[in-house]
């Protein structure tokens, strides 16, 4: 498995970003939903990474910059067919470690408070993150989960 900066011109990229768009509007309602889409994403602040294994996406997120010392994990995505073998986690590594490269010395994320959203809220917080209150540009929202960590070496 490989790790690079993804290209959103890519169309396996754009299908797997519609699907997590999707996804969240099944499961969220849409005035609580912050995916961001294809343009949200070509923004200079979010850096987009695509996991690959050969030619076969196996997912993707970002790391947007909030402000010089704090970052923030969007669009986090691996296809449900091929959940359970550790890609998010590697990937949530890889972000961590990019925004420890950054000086960041903090990374945050939202995400939903449903049980759709356990499987994420527990990855997020066997690496470290704890629930906080909303930050950056959120306010509060009874459908969203917001986790945030301190990094080392910031």
């Amino acid at each position: 498995m490989q790790i690079a900066p993804g290209d959103l011109d890519d169309p396996r990229i754009i299908a797997l970003l519609e699907t997590h768009m999707r996804t969240m509007l099944a499961q969220t309602p849409s005035e609580s939903v912050y995916a961001l889409d294809l343009s949200g994403l070509k923004q200079p602040q979010i850096s987009f990474l695509a996991v690959w294994d050969a030619d076969q996406l196996l997912g993707v997120g970002a790391l947007k910059e909030l402000a010089a010392d704090h970052g923030e994990i969007k669009s986090m995505h691996v296809p449900v067919a091929l959940r359970g073998r550790g890609i998010a986690s590697m990937l949530l590594k890889y972000i961590i470690a990019l925004a420890q490269s950054r000086g960041y010395a903090r990374l945050s994320l939202e995400t939903g408070n449903t049980d759709h959203f356990e499987p994420a809220r527990s990855l997020y917080a066997a690496h470290g993150f704890e629930p906080c209150g909303p930050f950056g540009d959120y306010a509060f929202d009874p459908h969203s989960a917001y986790m945030t960590r301190t990094l080392q070496g910031a």
